[in-house]
């Protein structure tokens, strides 16, 4: 164990630590609008589909490696076999550099929690829409354009690393007592956005667009991957995060059963989100005069863009604004200090080094990449950064997990482990999910995506900056996972 590794303070820290990972912006911006564009309430049966044979097993599968191996991600794969250290110190890398970028959103969250209280966006959907992507951002008219960097996003990503670092300076000892308001205040402020959303007049409406089911979606095959690239990025799979987070579990603690909550928790708080969501966009397109359909956006265009339009028409707009935004702060750091923590531990197992040292060391290195996101062009960088780290780093790590566990390492050994004690007991058809169906499932969603980069540039960016802001940094991720896991580990 790490110098300086802590342990949970109880196991409701820990379950609502873990639920804080896995729940994060794409609650927010992405479910409702993939629900919406594949089915509506159709969806929701691939979708749940894809949680049990895909997302709950692979919990389970982290949570018993970390735990029984007593280690983060590098060292829990060492301690399978030497020789694929590097698996783990890959999916560390793929955390590091979303981390880079994901505290920048959060830095724009802060930004707006301020613009709020004036309403300084403007008032119509073409104002916001200036507001963020020209005041704010000051985005430049193509990736080849730089720009400036954006002196009050770099402030507020000051702001976001002391956060950060405040919330895992004595790791799970710190983080057990943060994530009891981090967690439950969005969950709150959500639970507050639905009760308004829902009193709205078009409300109805909007929920009749996130929610009619079309079935016969059922029988589109993009629909199944897009259920299953869901139900994966939305638990934080494949980070290294869960495998740290419970190596620091006691010895006789429940993996199954927490898993279970984790994942049921993170799929309910998306649902909800949907309806928080459409309620609202419901309740715009009346005051618009518009179709639902016409109002509907995804991604940082919906937060910081669409919602800003709506909290203008809402009773004591300016108080939905700073819930809106400080939920969605919320929501962030929980993701972000996950992903830093999983980072620490990695080192720290290894080296043994000072974790005050490693956490600051982490952030400095972090905070300066995520300059690159701050000018004028940065949210093309973090566009195409973001993609490849989820569509492709993400799905080689998960990968890589069934393969070495299912086939090179004793799986049914883990499978009795996961049991012990835990409530709840999976039979040998986890053995299944996890050698034949998940890995099939992420080759799948992994063949489709080269082919797509094959075919064409991701959202016809410039080869070169695809080849930039995605390929290069998946081999330099990989490059480096092979050289730390040549270094030799410091000895007790």
């Amino acid at each position: 164990m790490g110098k300086g590794q802590t342990h949970w303070d109880s196991r409701t820290a820990f379950i609502l630590a873990a639920i804080g990972s896995a729940i994060g912006l794409g609650n927010i911006w992405r479910f409702p609008y993939v629900c919406y564009k594949y089915g509506g309430g159709a969806f929701l049966i691939p979708y749940l589909f894809a949680l049990f044979t895909t997302g709950i097993p692979l919990m389970i599968l982290e949570f018993s490696l970390g735990h029984k191996m007593n280690a983060a991600a590098p060292t829990a794969f060492a301690r399978v076999k030497k020789k694929y250290e590097w698996i783990g110190w890959f999916a560390l890398g793929v955390s590091f550099i979303i981390t880079c970028y994901y505290a920048v959103i959060m830095g724009w969250a802060a930004n707006f929690l301020k613009f709020s209280l004036t309403l300084e966006w403007g008032q119509s959907y073409a104002e916001t829409k200036e507001f963020f992507f020209g005041n704010f951002l000051g985005l430049t008219e193509s990736i080849a354009h730089f720009g400036s960097i954006k002196g009050w996003i770099v402030l507020a990503l000051v702001f976001c690393w002391i956060w950060i670092l405040a919330s895992v300076w004595e790791g799970a000892k710190t983080v057990s007592k943060v994530v009891y308001v981090t967690v439950l205040l969005p969950w709150a402020i959500l639970i507050v956005f639905m009760i308004r959303g829902l009193t709205l007049p078009g409300a109805f409406e909007g929920l009749r667009y996130y929610l009619t089911p079309d079935f016969s979606a059922l029988l589109n095959l993009e629909v199944w991957a897009a259920a299953y690239t869901q139900a994966f990025f939305s638990l934080t799979l494949g980070f290294g995060v869960m495998i740290a987070y419970a190596s620091f579990l006691p010895r006789k603690s429940d993996l199954v059963n927490n898993a279970f909550i984790i994942c049921l928790a993170d799929a309910a708080t998306a649902f909800v989100s949907g309806i928080v969501v459409f309620s609202t966009l419901g309740f715009y397109a009346l005051q618009e005069g518009k179709a639902v359909a016409d109002v509907v956006a995804s991604g940082p265009g919906l937060a910081f863009v669409t919602y800003p339009a709506i909290i203008n028409a809402l009773p004591a707009s300016r108080l939905f604004g700073v819930l809106f935004f400080l939920m969605l702060l919320t929501l962030g750091i929980d993701s972000a200090f996950s992903l830093t923590e999983a980072v620490s531990a990695g080192i720290m197992d290894k080296w043994k080094l000072s974790r005050k040292k490693v956490n600051f060391s982490i952030a400095s290195i972090a905070f300066f990449i995520g300059l690159v996101f701050c000018m004028g062009s940065g949210l093309y960088w973090l566009d195409i950064v973001d993609r490849f780290m989820n569509n492709f780093g993400l799905i080689i790590v998960a990968l890589l997990e069934c393969i070495v566990l299912g086939y090179f390492y004793n799986l049914e050994e883990l499978r009795q482990y996961a049991n012990k004690n835990s409530e709840i007991r999976v039979g040998k058809w986890w053995n299944v999910l996890i050698k034949i169906v998940t890995p099939l499932a992420l080759l799948v969603l992994l063949s489709n995506e080269i082919i797509d980069r094959i075919k064409g540039a991701y959202e016809n960016y410039p080869r070169w900056a695809e080849f930039v802001g995605g390929w290069f940094v998946l081999l330099l991720i990989a490059v480096t996972a092979l050289l730390l896991t040549r270094k030799k580990e410091a000895r007790d």
